[in-house]
């Protein structure tokens, strides 16, 4: 008995979207559910059979199986080996084609050419080098083409390479996953086609070898920490006279002493003593282009106080601006006080508690709302 279409079973048309799909599963099977309909075995196979179907067009890659060899693109029988059966002369190559060459290979048989591998690596700067840009040298391991055997992989220096065993020169072997036949380079060959005959003792046939390698490099004025910086052709050489990899190099900018950066702007907090900050003064601050400039800081400053200063924050990457840099100001309590600076501030505090003074409104106003609530009149 020939299978039903999977359209046909849930109602829906070849050209009816995912939603459309789910909406149309959802409401067969809600129908046929067996808690709805027990002891129906009819609603039971049917159950079954919208379940196959939506199991099947749900899936894109599996929809499209189904939309180009029907329920032959499911069937393990057919000529015996799994890929016969109604796929015409491509077999289940045919489906390979329909994703395009997923795995570097094309249907001739050759595989693309390998670039080396990309290397990545780590580089530490300080937050100033990140502001003015620096050149920096990195080092680092890599590959290039061994010197024994000119990078052939094989001790005579020559082409003496025979057909791999296993892929037979194609470069590519086949392998099924579900209904579908996957290629993938060769193992044995790693996609060449071909096996050395007489490897090179140094590199084994790689045709490669370790290399300790010293680069410079840019970094740029303005860049932010974490930022990757890419070197093409610095990575490993391609064997077989491929194209080298390319080199990544992550940059780590460190934390400085005084500075803290937040994208363009720059902060700089700076502790004051309690009679600075009463009394009021000026502050020279340094900047992280190396300059000073001078902030007012006026009487009665509280910590906590930010003071902008336009222009002299940090450099935006590729620009000639810079953003703005804020000074915070922590007033410091004093430690370790002598006994004339216990005198003194007991003086201050009693002259603080005098109800005509005003110097403390902060404090005065807390205090009063503690004292309403006490009294039951907040």
């Amino acid at each position: 008995m020939s299978k039903r279409d999977y359209y046909e079973i849930l109602e829906i048309s070849r050209t009816s979207s995912s939603e459309e799909i789910k909406k149309a599963y959802r409401k067969k099977a809600m129908q046929y559910h067996p808690d709805r309909n027990p002891g129906d075995q009819e609603a039971e196979a049917k159950f079954k059979e919208i379940n196959e179907a939506y199991d099947v067009l749900k899936d894109e890659q599996k929809k499209a199986a189904y939309d180009r060899f029907g329920h032959d693109a499911f069937q393990n029988g057919g000529a015996g080996n799994g890929f016969g059966g109604g796929f015409g002369a491509g077999g289940f190559s045919d489906i390979f084609d329909m994703f395009g060459d997923m795995m570097g290979m094309n249907r001739g048989g050759n595989s693309r050419k390998r670039s080396g591998a990309d290397i990545q690596i780590q580089t530490e700067i300080q937050l100033t080098e990140a502001f003015t840009g620096i050149k920096k040298k990195v080092k680092y391991k890599t590959k290039k083409p061994c010197q024994s055997c000119d990078g052939s992989g094989s001790t005579d220096k020559t082409n003496g390479n025979k057909t791999c065993p296993t892929c037979h020169g194609s470069g590519k072997i086949r392998a099924q996953q579900g209904f579908f036949l996957v290629e993938r380079p060769c193992n044995t060959c790693h996609g060449t086609g071909q096996v050395i005959s007489n490897p090179c003792k140094k590199c084994h046939g790689t045709g490669l070898e370790n290399q300790d390698k010293e680069l410079e490099i840019d970094i740029p004025a303005g860049i932010e920490d974490g930022t990757r910086i890419r070197i093409s052709g610095e990575g490993e050489a391609g064997s077989n006279g491929n194209p080298p990899g390319d080199l990544y190099v992550y940059v780590s900018v460190l934390p400085h002493d005084l500075f803290h950066r937040e994208g363009a702007n720059i902060f700089c907090r700076i502790p004051i003593r309690i009679t600075q900050a009463a009394l009021g003064t000026e502050l020279e601050v340094p900047i992280i282009d190396g300059g000073r400039s001078k902030v007012k800081i006026p009487a009665g400053t509280q910590t906590g106080k930010q003071f902008r200063l336009r222009g002299k924050g940090f450099s935006v990457l590729r620009s000639s601006s810079r953003g703005d840099m804020y000074i915070e100001v922590k007033v410091e309590i004093p430690q370790h006080l002598t006994k004339r600076q216990k005198e003194l501030l007991e003086e201050f505090e009693a002259e603080a508690q005098n109800k005509e003074n005003e110097g403390n409104p902060e404090t005065t106003s807390f205090f009063k709302k503690v004292k309403d609530f006490f009294e039951g009149k907040s």
